[in-house]
């Protein structure tokens, strides 16, 4: 419950409440409502399963802000990134209601609202589910990168259902979750690790094709670990595009896109702004990582 992460960290914490090994979801309620009473925001790291708990704790009576631990996040109760939480910690002016959402039995599920900090730069947007990308831009999209890769060059796939099109494209039939090796016209691996991605990447002409999470923009950190600051550092950022239908890039409002690597050197070498793939011939250049001063 973070106790030996704190003492390990130099603090001395105050434990308000005594978790089972392992701790539970009644744990997180227990001690939220502990806290609730106690404090003037409530941070909790997790995922849209803890920010169910902590709606079942606290409801509205205290206002909540997410640390987002690398996982794919439904609820919009989350700061883009764990220094953004503590950025938005340190001062606030305005809340918001921010839906509370999980999936269930596969489908993603309303489950409340929980009031957060209204900072739109430094707290991620619910996710929108996809609601597919038409087959002339699939095709399209397909036929673009096509004309990027060379004979020879590994293509990386990016989790989604947009990547996943893209490889349906081309005969192939990849995981929608995982992130796939692609070698011209058949599958090196599927669903593939951090460390067996590196070891294909290490020395090899690769290029890494990301779809962002619809409504949040997050291209890096949420959900496809596998990709991570050793693997894109060994292909060259230069060499990772970025593909969307232009009806998910409108749904972003003018957002960023965003890259959340663990590695804050990696997050600040990516560019000011991208090329969005969206068809054939068709690119929209759109802002990345949009910092605040």
């Amino acid at each position: 419950m973070g106790e030996v992460a704190a003492r390990a960290g130099g603090f001395v914490p105050e434990v308000v409440w005594a978790a089972g090994v392992p701790s539970s979801a009644a744990d997180t309620v227990a001690a939220a409502r502990v806290l609730a009473s106690r404090v003037d925001l409530l941070l909790f790291a997790g995922g849209d399963g803890t920010a169910r708990d902590v709606l079942e704790a606290v409801g509205d009576s205290v206002p909540v802000l997410g640390i987002p631990t690398g996982v794919k996040m439904h609820s919009a109760v989350f700061a883009v990134n764990p220094r953004a939480a503590g950025e938005v910690a340190a001062g606030y002016s305005r809340l918001r209601d921010a839906e509370v959402v999980d999936r269930v039995d596969g489908s993603p599920r309303l489950f409340g609202y929980l009031r957060v900090p209204d900072v739109p730069a430094r707290v991620q947007q619910r996710k929108i589910g996809s609601s597919g990308v038409s087959p002339e831009a699939v095709s399209g999209i397909a036929a673009e990168l096509r004309s990027m890769v060379m004979p020879g060059e590994l293509l990386v796939l990016g989790p989604g259902t947009t990547t996943r099109a893209i490889a349906a494209v081309w005969g192939l039939d990849v995981p929608a979750l995982g992130v796939n090796v692609i070698d011209g016209e058949k599958v090196v691996a599927a669903d593939v690790g951090a460390d067996e991605l590196l070891e294909l990447v290490s020395g090899a002409a690769a290029h890494i094709v990301l779809t962002p999470i619809g409504g949040q923009g997050f291209l890096l950190g949420r959900g496809n670990q596998q990709l991570s600051p050793e693997v894109l550092r060994a292909v060259g950022l230069e060499w990772l595009h970025v593909v969307a239908s232009e009806a998910k890039v409108v749904a972003l409002g003018g957002r960023p896109l965003l890259v959340d690597t663990g590695d804050d050197s990696l997050d600040r070498a990516f560019p000011r702004y991208v090329r969005v793939v969206t068809g054939w011939r068709r690119t929209i250049l759109y802002p990345l990582n949009e910092r605040q001063s």
